[in-house]
């Protein structure tokens, strides 16, 4: 199974990003999307942004996450 999360980007260096998703933060690869702005949610998979997505939803899929994480 492949799980993709969205991530906000916080600095970009070069082709690479720092992105965060709660208290966790991960460089990724932002080949796939040069037009990525720092303040953007990606979604990330396998280390890579993949697809930008609204602020909206990627804060309502994160708090799926967060929810789904209370019953495991």
């Amino acid at each position: 199974m492949c799980l993709a999360v969205p991530m906000k980007i916080i600095s970009i260096e070069g082709d690479s990003a720092t992105a965060e998703a709660g208290s966790v933060k991960q460089k990724i690869g932002i080949q796939l999307l040069p037009e990525v702005h720092v303040g953007d949610y990606v979604i990330v998979h396998a280390g890579f942004a993949i697809q930008t997505m609204d602020e909206n939803s990627a804060k309502e899929t994160l708090q799926l996450f967060e929810e789904m994480g209370r019953f495991s």
